[in-house]
């Protein structure tokens, strides 16, 4: 690992949270981890391996963070969505493609090159203020060829919430697969 994302790294995640990183032998996802971290600039990083009292830290974050409300059910909670927020903004929904690739018209795309410029110039600071959360799953099942392991970076607590029970814990995954691992990046503010 280059000596400036391991700094990087070793300031904002602190010990617990670089222990687990480099627990993955993977630098790609290392210098990916650094880089959304100095872009999104959050206050702190928890980084998740998908252990149950990482998970509850992560509910009950939800709930503090005003996220999520308890509901007389115990381990229930609900989540409202603002009156304006959708799951997916078509005007400035498309695909990144590289120059010179094209698609059916039918798909909406977006030049990658100016597409990225402008997403990141939006993540600049976003996080300033708030926690970043690092997690790993696996789409599909694990431990086999069609296992594909995925990061998720994001200051949602809810997010994460909900990405802890949708998907598969994924972060023995990363372990196994190393630097040969063909990552899935979620970046999410």
């Amino acid at each position: 690992m280059a000596d400036d994302i391991a700094k990087i790294l070793k300031q904002r995640i602190g010990e617990d949270g670089f222990n687990k990183l480099m627990k993955i032998d993977n630098p790609a996802l290392h210098q990916t981890i650094a880089k959304y971290i100095e872009l999104c600039n959050p206050d702190r990083v928890f980084v998740c391996t998908g252990k149950p009292d990482e998970i509850q830290y992560i509910r009950e974050a939800a709930i503090r963070n005003g996220e999520e409300q308890r509901l007389a059910t115990e381990w229930h909670t609900v989540h409202f969505d603002n009156y304006y927020d959708q799951g997916r903004d078509k005007k400035n929904t498309g695909i990144l493609v590289p120059k010179g690739v094209e698609l059916d018209a039918a798909i909406e795309t977006k030049d990658r090159d100016t597409a990225l410029k402008e997403i990141h110039e939006i993540l600049k600071d976003i996080m300033k203020g708030k926690e970043m959360y690092v997690c790993f799953f696996c789409l599909g099942s694990t431990n086999s060829e069609f296992s594909i392991p995925a990061v998720q970076i994001t200051d949602s607590s809810y997010v994460t919430h909900s990405e802890t029970i949708l998907y598969r814990p994924g972060y023995e995954e990363f372990v196994i697969q190393g630097p040969r691992a063909r990552i899935f990046k979620f970046v999410h503010s």
